[in-house]
């Protein structure tokens, strides 16, 4: 019986280390925060920001933009963990702004990065 359990927790290890995929941002299918710097204005899904609940700090808490999966933004309270954004303002931005303005932006602007976000670390 222990045989059995040993194997089956090395193959579900096996398995759960093949599905991890790293994706940077700038890349598609990247979701989460994102550094607008001098990025073109972002295009919200909501125009104010979402907050789930209130920074323990009487400081005011900077905005973050984030990009999530559809579904994410409407349910917010249910996701903002896990991009620990539950207690500050959120701007969720559109998934069209971010693959058409974003991620062309943030790859000419990180072209002489080596390693970071180029796949092969190869400048192009």
């Amino acid at each position: 019986m222990k045989r059995y359990l040993f194997a089956a927790l090395i193959l579900a290890a096996a398995q759960a280390s093949i599905a991890q995929v790293s994706v940077s941002v700038g890349q598609p299918g990247f979701y989460g925060r994102i550094d607008i710097g001098n990025a073109p204005p972002p295009q919200l899904v909501f125009p104010q920001p979402v907050i789930i609940r209130p920074a323990p700090i009487a400081q005011p808490v900077q905005p973050v933009y984030l990009h999530v999966p559809p579904g994410h933004a409407q349910k917010w309270s249910k996701h903002c963990h896990r991009y620990d954004a539950c207690a500050r303002p959120v701007y969720f931005v559109q998934d069209d702004w971010y693959q058409r303005v974003y991620v062309p932006h943030h790859q000419s602007e990180h072209r002489g990065s080596k390693g970071k976000g180029h796949g092969k670390g190869k400048d192009k």
